[in-house]
């Protein structure tokens, strides 16, 4: 372990900046190895310079550092980040973190103006300030992926605008929907998800530098000016709860869940539609993998990995909710174990946004194969319950009433729309009135019940269309 020479005391210790001279001894090698955290949180460490600059320029603010010492130590961090940017910064196990890491190479380049820099402040709130900086950045990036997904299904809308798919519910044909308007419900969702890391963004950027340990500091610093100079919205207000507050994690790895849990959903989804099965859609090859022995496979992996993928997300949530459950107050170590899980979820999620995209944009429908077993499965029966509504019948006695109808053609083998009229009015004479089955065939068959459709939000051709141009406008 390297030797600091303590320059204002007149002693040397074995010791590391974290360590004071109540220790007896040097820290143990094993624990050194058991307790690092440089292997991963070595990323935070352009947050750790910004938020070691902006503290440095409060503290000469305040006056409880010169000008000279200030320029010396933001100097000094800015030769450190290059070698780090570079990538010729060493990382030694026994600095344990980032933070150690460059305040030990601003002391063996500075001396005691180095050792200033720690000056009113705790690697607790230094470490929550670096994660909440690093966090708010990764949620901006999230969003930006999200909209460019959204887009990207938007940008299909025009050109299957013709398209009429199944909606299922229950994973059974139940009724005709435009295929634009499907491309629509992945948009809502995403929308969603994007709104929740916008209200997640506000309070993960809330400044809890300054809170130091777990009380404050006795040294006059100006809180509020590091928070602006680091473009945060606020100030954490209580220093007890800054030293022990993960929550901002908890949210972020949950608002990635369910992003997950959407992704996931599409992804499964459209394994499907690939199927020969379904036969809904081509996916491009290029995100498609074949089988060592089967040479006529093209395998949607990239849609699988997606799907699985999702389990890791929600594995990471699961992990940071048991390592808080039962901390007391205020800080503890374990919270160290905080930033693999928050890392992994948001590497994961953004990995999967970056391949959906050109998924999205380059797959095809199969239109032949989708038009051709369009009439199966009856799609066409609610609209047509709703019709006998529209005459007066009572909801249940017309579903009750389709449902016969269903039960001859299926029967028969033919859809409703081939059912004569002798097998309609044979259930329901008074349907010879008024010309009542002739409007009745007007609203059979998918392409005449989609048309049929009028509420908001429906798969009706022009509320599809306003809902395109809607989204259009707004993720311009």
């Amino acid at each position: 372990m390297r030797q600091i020479k303590q320059e204002t005391t007149g002693f040397t210790k074995l010791t590391t900046p974290s360590r004071s001279g109540v220790f007896q001894a040097a820290t143990d090698k094993r624990l050194e190895k058991f307790s690092e955290s440089i292997s991963f949180d070595h990323r935070l460490y352009s947050q750790d310079i910004r938020g070691s600059l902006a503290h440095a320029a409060m503290l000469q603010r305040q006056g409880i550092l010169t000008a000279e010492e200030f320029q010396a130590i933001e100097h000094g961090l800015g030769e450190i980040l290059v070698r780090l940017d570079e990538g010729h910064f060493p990382l030694r196990t026994e600095l344990e973190d980032i933070h150690m890491h460059i305040e030990q190479a601003l002391i063996e380049k500075l001396g005691d103006v180095g050792r200033k820099l720690h000056t009113a402040r705790s690697r607790n709130d230094q470490i929550s300030t670096d994660l909440r900086m690093w966090v708010r950045e990764a949620l901006d990036r999230v969003d930006v992926g999200l909209q460019r997904l959204q887009q990207a299904f938007v940008s299909r809308c025009d050109r299957d605008l013709d398209v009429v798919l199944p909606a299922y519910t229950h994973l059974q044909r139940a009724q005709p929907v435009l295929a634009a308007h499907y491309w629509l419900a992945y948009v809502e969702k995403f929308e969603r998800d994007r709104q929740r890391l916008t209200d997640c963004r506000k309070r993960v950027n809330q400044c809890p530098l300054g809170a130091a340990a777990v009380a404050g500091t006795s040294l006059p610093i100006d809180r509020h000016w590091t928070a602006e100079a680091l473009e945060f919205e606020g100030v954490a207000a209580n220093s007890i709860d800054i030293s022990s507050d993960r929550d901002f994690a908890v949210e972020s790895v949950f608002v990635l869940s369910v992003i997950a849990l959407h992704l996931s959903t599409w992804a499964e989804e459209w394994i499907l539609w690939s199927t020969v099965e379904y036969g809904f859609i081509r996916l491009p090859h290029q995100f498609c993998t074949g089988s060592s022995i089967m040479p006529q496979k093209v395998n949607p992996d990239t849609l699988e990995l997606t799907r699985g993928k999702s389990a890791r997300v929600l594995g990471d949530l699961q992990t940071l909710l048991v390592l808080l459950k039962g901390l007391p107050l205020a800080y503890n170590r374990d919270l160290q174990e905080d930033k693999p899980p928050l890392f992994d979820a948001f590497d994961t999620v953004e990995a999967c946004l970056e391949l959906a995209v050109p998924i999205v944009e380059g797959a095809e429908l199969n239109r032949t194969s989708i038009e051709s077993r369009l009439e199966y499965g009856y799609l066409d029966a609610t609209t047509l319950m709703e019709a006998l509504m529209k005459r007066g019948m009572p909801q249940r006695t017309a579903h009750h009433l389709v449902g016969h109808y269903v039960a001859i053609a299926s029967k028969r083998g033919v859809p409703l729309s081939a059912l004569t009229d002798d097998e309609f009015l044979s259930a329901a004479p008074e349907l010879a009135q008024k010309d009542a089955l002739e409007g009745l065939r007007g609203v059979l068959g998918v392409r005449q019940a989609v048309q049929a459709y009028q509420s908001y939000g429906s798969s009706a051709p022009n509320e599809v269309r306003k809902q395109v141009q809607s989204w259009k406008e707004r993720l311009h």
